[in-house]
């Protein structure tokens, strides 16, 4: 069987259908009231986090198996035998647990033993998490999860350090269900709360027309100068991407106007999705929303969100800094056109149009920086987002696009949730065995005392476990298995720590073998997906090397907290410049070969920590820059010809 064969078996997904005829209205209502219900949760009620998670994942299983489809080739437009079954298997878990409710948070785990009912009950909701894991995200991560329930129920039966005391059943299922520890715990419920409203934020300001604005502003700024349509995909895909916190929606959404558009003027089509990819992959790192990852974090580290968004700040400009530094090196080479004047937008005109759209962001960046709960923040944002499109003139959002808006909302949480929900299952299993010590004991095995070699492991171990998955699980299983050694056993601050796993759980969206985004800008494109990602990584180079700078050197999180943080910062800076300007330098001859060379040993001497060899290595790095530059004009920002 051929190896793309194989991929299309473990990551393809069920067929995402439109609500239509007799059941358009019932699904549109019950998601639109459904959202509703979760915003009210948020702000008015005091439901405990227990009780909001066992409805919120109950309710939104209902209307789940209806909207996706069993595999790709499903019915498009009308729900089989088996998804209505399945629907109503997760209605009547609904109606059980909510019963249940007080029953669940009284009870005492393990010492109460489980009812027949409370088995039956818990055993159907764990085979539609499974099953809704598979229709939104693949078959990979069902996999995943059944290999670790696996390792739980017969893990006793592994002699050696790996071995673990027996678990059975019910005592899985007990845990798994009816304990904040797995299915019904952190990564559900951050689905429920922050990661719900923000993209109840980005939902509501698409609906009103903010993406067109972005969109319009990104080209603005940047369509006149040589490269221009790229430019405007890594500006463009950073915006959208903020609100979307998913790489391969933001391909799919920014991509189907950028790719086309880059093609149409003669860029290769590998380079105009490769562009796309790269920028559309950072928008999960790029604050204030920085995804529903980032959330999950603050709950997992305790780490205030707001502070998780301030240290993710230079990191992230870092990010697009290499990126647009690499996009431009790369257009002035290659004499890459510009817009046509006609397809650029004057800046006056677009800001008179939507400049509305930047009241609520620029509301969610105060509040934030003000210490407001991540809760209030989001849903702040899209009220105000409502608002700004309910006063537009002659673009108000009315009752209809408000309940569309609403019903979106919760049919894109479908994916996001259920992954969660598997998530959560696997938690609980790497919990009850007792997993992540273990991993310490392996990386020590492989990797010694080596700080530099731990974290090469555990960048490749979070890369792996998050082929095919989205940011959110990613993040979460690399956070569980892997962040305990970082932080106990090597004594990494626990902020800097988990940033380095989010950076790489994202960076597995677009690095082979599976590269989702890749293959999300291949339907567009046209190109061969694996050429994609690979282009993607290269144009991505820094953001695979920035987790390793700040965790190295801690005060790159914090550049204004002091003098030294600020050099350092600094220093950092000019190593990702040189990076960039390293891999896109490209003249005939050997002096090329040498100056790349020498611009990665300046590098590598600004991420050290000392001192003395950070000096050393801005010189020699500056020196270098200013030749490369006036060596190959690539200080010209306009193209000399169109191709």
């Amino acid at each position: 069987m051929r190896t793309s064969s194989i991929l299309s078996i473990l990551f393809s997904t069920g067929a995402r259908r439109t609500p239509s005829g007799l059941m358009f209205w019932p699904i549109r209502l019950y998601t639109a009231l459904f959202s509703v219900w979760v915003l009210w949760a948020a702000t008015f009620s005091r439901i405990d986090a227990l009780s909001l998670t066992v409805v919120f994942l109950c309710l939104i299983f209902v209307p789940a198996f209806l909207v996706v489809g069993a595999s790709n080739v499903s019915d498009r437009s009308k729900p089989s035998a088996i998804d209505w079954v399945l629907s109503g298997l997760a209605g009547m878990c609904a109606v059980y647990f909510i019963i249940k409710i007080p029953e669940t948070a009284t009870r005492i785990s393990l010492l109460t033993e489980l009812s027949t009912d409370q088995f039956i009950f818990a055993s159907i909701l764990i085979g539609l998490t499974l099953e809704i894991t598979r229709r939104t995200v693949g078959l990979f991560l069902m996999c995943i999860v059944l290999f670790f329930i696996a390792y739980n129920l017969f893990g006793h039966l592994i002699s050696g350090q790996l071995g673990h005391g027996l678990v059975t059943v019910g005592h899985f299922i007990d845990i798994n269900v009816y304990t904040t520890d797995g299915l019904f715990g952190v990564p559900v419920r951050v689905a429920a709360t922050y990661a719900f409203l923000f993209v109840m934020f980005g939902t509501f300001l698409e609906k009103a027309g903010g993406g067109d604005f972005f969109f319009n502003l990104a080209a603005s700024l940047s369509g006149r100068s040589v490269g221009g349509p790229a430019k405007v995909a890594v500006f463009s895909s950073a915006l959208f991407g903020t609100m979307s916190g998913s790489p391969t929606s933001d391909v799919v959404a920014t991509g189907s106007v950028t790719i086309p558009m880059m093609k149409r003027l003669g860029y290769d089509k590998s380079l105009a999705a490769g562009v796309e990819v790269a920028s559309s992959t950072g928008g999960s790192l790029l604050p204030p929303v920085m995804g529903s990852a980032a959330f999950i974090m603050a709950e997992l580290t305790g780490v205030g969100y707001g502070e998780i968004v301030l240290a993710a700040i230079l990191p992230a400009v870092l990010y697009y800094v290499g990126i647009l530094t690499q996009v431009h090196l790369r257009s002035v080479r290659l004499n890459l056109a510009p817009l046509s004047s006609s397809d650029v937008p004057p800046l006056r005109e677009t800001m008179q149009k939507g400049w509305h759209f930047l009241v609520p962001l620029a509301g969610l960046i105060v509040l934030l920086v003000m210490g407001y709960s991540p809760t209030m923040v989001a849903v702040f944002s899209a009220v105000a987002v409502w608002c700004v499109a309910l006063l537009r003139p002659g673009q108000r959002m009315g009752v209809g696009l408000t309940i569309e808006a609403l019903s979106d909302t919760a049919i894109r949480m479908i994916g996001v949730t259920g992954a969660c929900a598997a998530a959560g299952l696997v938690i609980g299993g790497i919990t009850m065995t007792g997993l992540a010590s273990k991993f310490s004991y392996i990386a020590f095995a492989m990797a010694g005392d080596s700080a530099i070699l731990v974290l090469l492991l555990s960048a490749v171990v979070t890369i792996v476990l998050g082929l095919g998955m989205p940011t959110p699980s990613a993040y979460v299983l690399a956070a569980v298995l892997v962040g305990p050694t970082l932080v106990n056993e090597f004594g990494f601050p626990e902020l800097n720590a988990h940033l380095f796993l989010l950076y790489f759980a994202v960076m597995s969206a677009m690095t082979p073998p599976v590269a989702v985004a890749a293959y999300a800008a291949a339907a567009i494109s046209g190109a061969n997906p694996l050429r994609i990602a690979v282009v993607a990584m290269r144009f991505s180079i820094v953001a695979f090397v920035v987790p390793f700078m700040f965790v190295i050197n801690p005060t790159v999180l914090q550049p204004f907290s002091g003098i030294a943080a600020f050099a350092v910062s600094l220093a950092i800076t000019l190593a990702c410049v040189l990076i960039a300007v390293a891999s896109e330098i490209d003249w005939n001859g050997r002096s090329s070969q040498l100056i790349r060379i020498a611009m990665i040993i300046s590098a590598l001497l600004l991420v050290v920590p000392f001192p003395a060899l950070k000096v050393a290595g801005a010189i020699i790095g500056l020196c270098l820059l200013f030749f490369a530059f006036e060596k190959s004009g690539l200080t010209r920002f306009r193209a000399s010809h169109k191709p």
